[in-house]
């Protein structure tokens, strides 16, 4: 996938960090947690986008406008812990709707690191400033602010779904400066309101995306496999800290899981079954969503009714059903 230019100036920092083994098994971890390797008709058409490259844009976000060392790395670092197939596992967890159970493990990971930590030693670094990216509001703050972790997976999925071009999605962020919000906290701000609204609506197309019956579905059901394949001795759960083609040859060097992963690959047909039938799942999820600060005037929610009426019907809409898969019409046995 074509990347946006973030920022014209990267230090080395980055570079050294980024070859480092633990960045780079997130090269082979993907942004859309599994989905990707669906049939459904979004996700197949999907550019091969991988949390390494969102690592690295938050990075250089961050870099761009706050010009912090420690900022920048704690962005580029907040990933590290993110196991095979992301939050996969928080449905595993049972954490369908904070979505931050495989978080802790960030700051244990980087002080075990010797290579991360003489990196940041050669940079007069401390390892404390670097393991928590929630302290530093531009690199990450509550929804529905907008933070460079929110603005980079929003930026990378809004072109990977077709909803905008990659000169669009440039234009929007070149629009985006370090600011002040309302509570007078730092922010990344729109500069014109219309830009803003742009942004806010087509960040709102992709939560439609995160909340999907296809998303949920899919995600939930590669969590019973995994589960499955934990408790049958296929694989551990420390497994899932390898990277995705990894634990893909794991599940599949049996032939029963073998199965359940294809047929887990040809998932292509969401519907709703008029009863409860085995196949079927109810499951909620987490309501991401941006309502971006425009300089000076406000959030667009505030600016713009119809943009804030959208959002409301985003945010109180029901999940409260059961949803069904089909690989080719039929409906998935090898699953359970």
């Amino acid at each position: 996938m074509e990347q946006i230019t973030y920022s014209s100036q990267v230090p080395e920092f980055i570079s050294e960090l980024c070859r480092t083994p633990l960045l780079q098994r997130l090269g082979k971890v993907g942004m859309n947690c599994g989905c990707e390797y669906t049939s459904f008709p979004l996700f197949r058409q999907l550019d091969s986008y991988s949390r390494l490259e969102h690592s690295i844009g938050v990075a250089k976000i961050i870099w761009k406008h706050t010009g912090d060392a420690a900022q920048t790395i704690a962005g580029l670092l907040h990933d590290i812990a993110t196991p095979t197939f992301a939050h996969v596992i928080d449905f595993l967890n049972g954490d369908y709707i904070r979505q931050e159970s495989t978080e802790d493990k960030t700051a244990a990971l980087i002080h075990a690191n010797e290579e991360i930590r003489n990196i940041l030693s050669s940079y007069g670094i401390p390892v404390d400033a670097v393991t928590d990216y929630h302290q530093y509001p531009v690199a990450d703050n509550d929804s529905p602010k907008l933070s460079a972790d929110r603005l980079e997976y929003t930026l990378g999925n809004m072109v990977n779904y077709r909803f905008a071009s990659h000169d669009k999605a440039q234009r929007l962020y070149d629009d985006i400066a370090a600011g002040q919000n309302e509570y007078g906290e730092p922010e990344l701000v729109f500069l014109h309101p219309d830009s803003a609204l742009e942004f806010a609506t087509l960040s709102l197309k992709c939560s439609e995306v995160y909340c999907s019956d296809a998303d949920r579905y899919a995600m939930q059901i590669l969590s019973e496999i995994i589960k499955s394949a934990v408790a049958d001795g296929i694989m551990e759960m420390d497994d899932l800290y390898m990277d995705e083609p990894a634990v893909i040859m794991k599940l599949c060097s049996d032939e029963t899981y073998s199965a359940r992963w294809q047929s887990y690959c040809s998932l292509d047909e969401i519907f709703h079954p008029d009863s409860d039938i085995p196949e079927s799942r109810r499951v909620d999820a987490k309501r991401r969503c941006i309502d971006p600060y425009v300089r000076r005037q406000g959030r667009v929610s505030a600016l713009y009714p119809e943009y804030r009426s959208a959002l409301e019907e985003y945010l109180n809409r029901s999940l409260d059903y059961r949803i069904a898969a089909k690989c080719s019409g039929e409906l998935l046995g090898t699953l359970q």
